[in-house]
């Protein structure tokens, strides 16, 4: 059977939401939207196109990761293997879009964040280390002229 892997760019709808299996393996599930957005030449306008909503399904350290740094809101890149599961609801088929992400992470050009990468390698455990810099200090700084300018 051939696997359908994609990347979708959107949003995150719900709060991401961290279980722990029988077999104590961490697993984190979110809905994201993605949302086409074109200008239109003859209304000089943008305008909404449709919109792909997909349940997501996140494994082990990729389950505590997003956990520990999404929330809903925000605007993300997730990669993965996209399907369809259907079921039964009042005797009426119907099918649910779903995603099981292999790699999920902020998108860089609708935010900013800092990085924190892990030394041991392992969820839940120390060795993170502070990997900012002058840039990030700077992007501090642009932020709170722009709260100021705004307020």
């Amino acid at each position: 059977m051939n696997e359908t892997h994609v990347t979708v760019v959107g949003r995150i709808i719900s709060e991401p939401q961290l279980r722990q299996t029988r077999n104590d393996v961490e697993v984190a599930n979110f809905r994201l939207a993605s949302n086409e957005r074109r200008f239109d030449k003859e209304s000089q306008q943008w305008i909404d196109g449709d919109s792909l909503y997909v349940d997501v399904t996140c494994w082990r350290r990729l389950a505590f990761g997003v956990h520990a740094c999404l929330a809903k809101g925000d605007p993300v890149v997730v990669t993965g293997r996209l399907y369809t599961r259907g079921f039964e609801v009042d005797g009426k088929r119907r099918s649910v879009t779903e995603m099981e992400a292999t790699s999920v992470g902020p998108d860089l050009a609708r935010c900013t964040l800092n990085v924190h990468r892990r030394r041991d390698g392992r969820p839940g455990e120390g060795g993170t280390v502070d990997q900012t810099g002058p840039a990030d200090q700077q992007n501090a700084e642009r932020e709170e002229e722009q709260l100021a300018v705004a307020a």
